[in-house]
């Protein structure tokens, strides 16, 4: 017999590590741009985590790599600029001191530390999977529906958008001569 509790209990861990290969993936763009181009590099980095959250629909570049989204437990939309500078101040302050040199480097590593590591067991610690930012900014972190609007809305393109009245055969005579004048 399967024991469901077991079960239940690997898949929410495997949901929490996978929030955090996200919040990695976007921690590492952060350092790629502070790196490359600092000073301006740490202003680039902390606009971006400001605002990351509010990207498409709620997804960080992170996010959308693994496929979550953040959405507001107010009224369910995608998370705001405003949520997302909220729910990312544990990591854009320790970021902030990266801009004076030399000390800042150091002033922020000691913050960024202490405060990821303080995000990392909240969000094995608290039941609602939550880290201190979603508590912060009352939001919360939610795999991709495909049935959500917002996301069906997004995810259409115009490559998916065909001509009813051509046919296959007509499709492919027309990619063969579209890439036969190139």
């Amino acid at each position: 017999m399967i024991d469901k509790k077991y079960l239940l209990k690997s898949s929410i861990r495997i949901a929490k590590l996978s929030r955090l290969v996200a919040k990695a993936i976007d921690i590492f763009i952060v350092l790629i741009l502070s790196m490359l181009f600092y000073p301006f590099g740490v202003l680039l980095a902390l606009f971006y985590m400001t605002i990351c959250d509010s990207l498409y629909g709620g997804q960080s570049v992170g996010k959308r790599f693994v496929g979550f989204a953040v959405i507001s437990l107010e009224d369910g939309k995608p998370c705001s600029t405003k949520q997302s500078l909220i729910r990312n101040l544990p990591i854009t302050i320790p970021l902030a001191f990266a801009i004076i040199p030399p000390w800042g480097l150091i002033i922020s590593t000691m913050l960024f530390i202490p405060m990821v590591l303080l995000e990392t067991y909240l969000l094995f610690k608290l039941d609602s999977g939550h880290r201190l930012g979603d508590v912060m900014a009352d939001t919360t972190v939610i795999g991709n529906d495909p049935n959500r609007v917002d996301i069906q809305k997004a995810q259409k393109s115009w490559f998916d958008q065909t001509d009813k009245s051509m046919s296959p055969a007509n499709r492919t005579t027309s990619a063969i001569h579209f890439t036969g004048v190139a």
